[in-house]
């Protein structure tokens, strides 16, 4: 038996950002992770889907592809190591998860690698992975719940066989000649693009009419037409009516009625995430829930007195950099410090072909709340750095309050624009004006000129086009 002050469940981006913010206050703080610090976003998730991404891109390009010819560069055509480059994923992980680790051992948090299962709301069975098995309680004056997700499966479709989930397909031992991704949301739209750009035959299977169902047209088409030009198949408004894992072969219905078998090397199924907060004993809590989610209060408070919940287990968007925003608030709240969970805007990216990020309220969104809105765009094509990038496509977009010029929401789409993501919920976070953004100087020749010339344009004093 072992006691402590906190006990945190799950060592992802929200259990290891507030084990080390409580052990930094000077509490005793224990973490129970099962596998790796750092959890599916180091690990399986944001981290190894990123350098696989980043390595597919740089073998498309060398591939004689329009981007390099265009610019006069001829190369031979280049062969793929994909054990060199899951070595090299590897090496990124090691990095990031040896540097998380050893944050933890300076801040003096006590690491259990093992499973852990709430017995109650102050005690905790750990199964340790490193001994005979032989498990150890653990008794908190407060528990933190931050277990994590993972890919959800389809009742026809279970993974296996050749059904994988993203966990699987960022770690091939071959490339599938034939691909199917499940799903068009960003999960399937990044490694399908992946794999595509890779050389793999890819079929994209949406129920829904676009891609990135839940963003405008005016985001996602810029990136069905990069799919079309890699060679991806799209078959929008078609779902999946039956599928064989061993064999691979799936019925599809498409919104109009036809239907068609297909078989595939190799099946994705990227429909989403499910929070894990029904396992690890959890359910014998009974806590308050919003369907699959823990409710939580503005400090991350569960319905159990000084058991706490933080991350993907607590509702939508289920993002890395939320959790950690959690995290802080839920640490600060143990330490006794006054502080709540209430972001203006959370940033989405999506690392797709051109990038999207989304930041604060889309246009029908912001009519929805404040009726009458500002908005206006402007083209990359109209930016000197995206023509020196090869990368025209794409815009920024602004969203403001008529009335008073606040700003209320971001949209961009087009190379790199994922690092615009931290200026755009900076304004919206410090309820900037169009005014502020459009009177601040912005470097040339930059991709963030783009920003001031949307504000710009939103005033109709546009300078650029």
């Amino acid at each position: 038996m072992q006691s402590t002050n906190v006990l945190i469940l799950g060592g992802g981006p929200a259990g290891y950002v507030a084990a080390l913010r409580t052990a930094q206050a000077g509490i005793a703080t224990v973490l129970v992770e099962s596998s790796q610090a750092g959890g599916t976003c180091l690990n399986i998730g944001c981290i190894p889907s990123k350098a696989l991404i980043h390595a597919a891109e740089e073998f498309h390009k060398l591939g004689g592809s329009g981007a390099v010819s265009r610019l006069g560069i001829r190369v031979d055509a280049p062969s793929l190591d994909l054990g060199r480059l899951n070595e090299w994923k590897g090496g990124v992980i090691g990095r990031l998860t040896a540097g998380v680790q050893a944050l933890l051992k300076q801040a003096g948090v006590k690491v259990i690698h093992g499973e852990g299962r709430v017995l109650d709301g102050k005690t905790v069975e750990v199964v340790p992975a490193d001994s005979d098995g032989k498990p150890t309680r653990i008794v908190c004056q407060n528990l933190v719940l931050a277990t994590g997700s993972e890919p959800a499966a389809l009742p026809m479709l279970p993974f296996g066989g050749r059904v994988v989930s993203s966990t699987e397909a960022l770690f091939p031992d071959k490339l599938p000649n034939s691909l199917a991704v499940v799903g068009g949301g960003y999960i399937g739209l990044e490694l399908g693009m992946a794999y595509a750009k890779l050389g793999s035959r890819v079929t994209l299977i949406e129920a829904q009419g676009s891609v990135l169902p839940n963003w405008d047209a005016a985001l996602s088409r810029p990136v069905e037409k990069r799919l079309r030009d890699l060679g991806v198949e799209l078959l929008l408004d078609t779902r999946v009516h039956e599928g064989d894992v061993e064999q691979g072969r799936l019925r599809l219905a498409s919104a109009q009625g036809d239907s068609q078998d297909r078989q595939f090397d190799r099946i994705l199924v990227a429909v989403g995430r499910r929070p894990r907060s029904r396992e690890a004993g959890i359910e014998s809590l009974m806590l308050d829930m919003d369907g699959p989610f823990i409710r939580v209060d503005e400090q991350g408070r569960t319905s159990m007195r000084q058991v706490w919940a933080i991350g993907d287990i607590t509702g939508e968007p289920m993002l890395a950099h939320r959790a950690m925003a959690q995290a802080e608030v839920v640490a600060a709240a143990i330490a006794g410090q006054r502080r709540r969970f209430d972001p203006s805007a959370i940033p989405a990216v999506c690392y797709a072909d051109p990038e999207v990020v989304v930041s604060g309220l889309l246009p029908e969104e912001a009519r929805t709340h404040y009726g009458d809105v500002l908005t206006a765009s402007f083209p990359f094509a109209n930016n000197g750095r995206a023509l020196t990038l090869d990368a025209a496509e794409g815009f920024v977009r602004v969203v403001a309050r008529r009335e008073d010029h606040r700003i209320l929401g971001w949209q961009a789409v087009g190379p790199n624009v994922s690092e615009l993501a931290a200026a755009f919920t900076q304004s919206i976070e410090m309820c900037a004006r169009l005014e502020d953004v459009a009177g601040t100087i912005h470097a040339h020749p930059t991709l963030s000129e783009a920003v001031q010339e949307a504000a710009l344009r939103a005033l109709g004093a546009g300078l650029h086009g």
